[in-house]
């Protein structure tokens, strides 16, 4: 079965003094449009982290991912195509790519980007964006990878390692958690824990801290006390204000994240996958599934 066209973009915005927030649509001279920097993912690119190639090739824009918007989908090139867009706050300049088909971008406050744009859709996207609270965090919150199995390995079980598999997954994650450009790595306290973020570390020149908060239960500990150690460990990482990234455990995170969304879901994590949350203070206000 034929996928069809996949793209990725993004509402990138940046303050103004004001208090408001302007918002970037670019000019495409081929279709005569002012539409959301957006582009098809290369092949095997992730769509975040295309989202935020393509809004620095045609907005010229270094962008934080906040809260994924509406995807949009509609007939291109006798084919459907789907793009996915997230929230991004520029953080800098830079990227841009003078091949693109853009020729000229515009920061405009919303109302006037919403009178301005080509289409029903991106009409669409730009509302979903002004109906957002304001984020004042960013989190990306992980599963370790794969780390063979618990009965092969002989010693106790928080030194097992990351297997050849779960190393591959560790290294994919890396450019995802830089992407929000964390200040802090912080990491349960299994070697297969510590490991998954080893590769960003390397990458961002950032330490890895250990916290026994976001450890899955020992013999003998009751199931929700570690439960609710998590939630309040990132609800606290979260009220910082700074973004950070963290791996815990597959028993743990999906009851953290049912507490901080104040409601119940499928919040289960596969090894090697993990969330991409967006917080106003300690409250978490959406969760984008990595």
């Amino acid at each position: 079965m034929v996928e069809g066209i996949r793209a990725a973009g993004g509402v990138v915005w940046r303050p103004v003094l004001d208090g408001g927030v302007q918002v970037c649509v670019v000019h495409r001279p081929r279709y005569g449009d002012w539409t959301l920097p957006k582009g098809k993912l290369e092949a095997g690119e992730h769509p975040l982290l295309a989202a935020a190639r393509e809004v620095a090739e045609e907005a010229d824009a270094q962008a934080v991912p906040q809260v994924r918007l509406p995807s949009v989908r509609y007939r291109s090139e006798g084919q459907l195509k789907t793009v996915d867009y997230w929230s991004m706050r520029a953080v800098g300049t830079g990227g841009f790519q003078p091949d693109t088909e853009v020729d000229d971008l515009r920061w405009l406050d919303v109302d006037d980007a919403l009178a301005l744009v080509s289409y029903p859709h991106d009409v669409e996207v730009l509302g979903a964006f002004a109906a957002l609270p304001t984020v004042t965090t960013t989190m990306v919150l992980v599963r370790h990878g794969h780390a063979g199995k618990r009965l092969a390995w002989s010693g106790p079980d928080t030194g097992r390692p990351l297997d050849a598999r779960g190393w591959s997954e560790a290294y994919a994650l890396a450019p995802l958690i830089a992407l929000i450009r964390p200040a802090r790595l912080v990491s349960a306290s299994p070697r297969r824990c510590v490991q998954t973020l080893d590769p960003a570390a390397a990458t961002l020149d950032l330490p890895i801290e250990v916290s026994g908060d976001l450890d899955e239960p020992l013999a003998g500990q009751q199931p929700d006390e570690c439960v609710l150690a998590a939630a309040g460990r990132l609800a606290t990482l979260a009220a910082a204000g700074e973004a950070v990234a963290v791996c815990s455990q597959g028993k743990v995170i999906p009851g953290a994240l049912e507490r901080l969304a104040g409601r119940s879901g499928d919040f289960r994590t596969g090894k090697g996958g993990g969330w991409l949350l967006a917080f106003a203070g300690d409250r978490l206000l959406a969760a984008d599934r990595l």
